[in-house]
């Protein structure tokens, strides 16, 4: 056996308890903000089989020719962790029939898997918010789900760091059209693609436009412009998008270059962009994908779809300001005292919900527990001793703030951790 200390994986990081505030404030807000728009939330395997994405996916994208987690289970079946969410609602939602002639809207969160190079940003276990809806067809689902994440970035104080970037795909006819244009194009100019460019352009030549070579970026601004290419259907389609944008005061940026890494996609797509995280900048990504239920062997169904990568939202959110530190730190003074603050604690949990007190656990002298209780950086200290329980009093040492120490009665007690919380509520 290896005498080498057992370590994560690279790319899969733990969360520490110290760094888990703006996570909890992030979920904690997309769900209220989910149910305020009418989503529910659905629950999906991590483990799917392959077939699956190669179905969903496309057999020679990156994913899913260098990135899945693929593995041959007992049985003999090949099985996949997921690489996104959309392939795996859309597999639940045609299983349990809940999208033949229904509208459904439903929302999803936990970790994804790719076998990528960890960077900053960009990790092999990534956490990832989606939102699907389904049999919705015209452009006011796509307004809903681009305003619903506007308001998500308004409600985490990150409206000044992102932007939003939109384009078309077109329907499947206009973008094949597009597609063999852009075949032709490209083929002119053979020896100025990448080999990544090179063995893309028989298999998903929009992935070309996609490119991150700065010595292709002037062959990619000369390439045939996808919005020239869309039929009336498509165009139409994309401006009852951007009017409905436009009414509700949505700032965008048309960007005909944008598309997504996945063979789903039609019509609109979209992507929340931001410059604060260096490569990484895509925070939020999505667009509609009509024709992937009947790939999947349900009934044709128009549907809408992004994810919000939750690491990088985090990143740009920091950590600071979303602490929630305990409200009060128990302490007590002899053994007495030491029985009584459990129950104490307990009492207080029972009468006052969204109380945070912690109850010193453990051996430690006065001296020793004050500086636990500072360290944990409660507001007050309980304390309770021989004195205090002699009188059915608690002492309120104040940690944080320039005020005396005093003692109360239990009721008083209560009453000021109440106020503490309320004004907490009210922040």
């Amino acid at each position: 056996m290896s005498d080498r200390a057992l370590q994560a994986i690279r790319g899969m990081n733990d969360i520490l308890p110290e760094a888990i505030a703006p996570w909890h404030f992030l979920e904690k807000t997309f769900r209220r903000l989910a149910k305020s728009y009418g989503y529910g939330e659905i629950r999906l395997p991590i483990v799917e089989n392959l077939e699956l994405f190669k179905r969903t996916i496309g057999e020679v994208t990156d994913i899913v020719e260098k990135e899945m987690y693929a593995f041959e289970d007992r049985n003999g079946d090949w099985l996949a962790l997921r690489p996104e969410g959309t392939a795996g609602c859309v597999r639940a939602g045609i299983e349990h029939g809940m999208l033949y002639n229904q509208i459904q809207k439903v929302w999803y969160q936990g970790p994804m898997f790719r076998h990528e190079r960890p960077q900053k940003g960009r990790y092999r276990q990534f956490y990832q918010v989606g939102i699907e809806a389904f049999g919705l067809a015209g452009p006011d689902v796509d307004a809903e789900m681009i305003l619903m994440t506007a308001r998500l970035w308004r409600e985490l104080g990150l409206e000044n760091k992102i932007t939003l970037q939109l384009n078309s795909l077109g329907s499947t006819a206009s973008r094949q059209a597009y597609r063999d244009r852009l075949v032709e194009y490209f083929n002119q100019h053979l020896d100025g693609l990448d080999e990544d460019s090179q063995r893309r352009l028989s298999s998903n030549p929009l992935r070309i436009l996609d490119s991150k070579n700065p010595a292709m970026a002037d062959l990619i601004a000369k390439a045939p412009n996808m919005l020239e290419h869309l039929d009336d259907d498509s165009k139409a389609h994309f401006q009852g998008l951007c009017d409905l944008l436009d009414s509700a005061g949505v700032t965008y940026t048309v960007n005909p270059r944008l598309v997504r890494g996945l063979d789903y996609y039609c019509y609109t797509v979209f992507e929340w962009v931001t410059d604060a995280l260096g490569s990484q900048g895509t925070v939020c990504a999505g667009g509609r994908y009509d024709g992937l239920v009947a790939m999947l062997g349900g009934a044709t169904t128009p549907a809408m779809g992004c994810a919000l990568g939750l690491d990088r939202l985090v990143l740009l959110m920091g950590e600071e300001a979303y602490a929630e530190p305990i409200h009060a730190y128990l302490i007590h003074v002899g053994e007495a005292a030491k029985t009584q603050a459990l129950n104490l604690a307990e009492e207080l949990r029972d009468k006052l919900p969204g109380l945070r007190v912690q109850c010193h656990l453990g051996t430690g002298n006065y001296k020793n527990q004050f500086k636990k209780a500072d360290k944990s950086g409660t507001r007050v200290a309980l304390i309770l001793g021989e004195d205090e329980m002699a009188k059915n009093e608690i002492t309120v040492k104040y940690l944080r703030e320039e005020k005396a120490q005093t003692s109360l009665g239990l009721q008083q007690a209560m009453a000021l951790l109440e106020s503490m919380i309320q004004e907490e509520n009210a922040s």
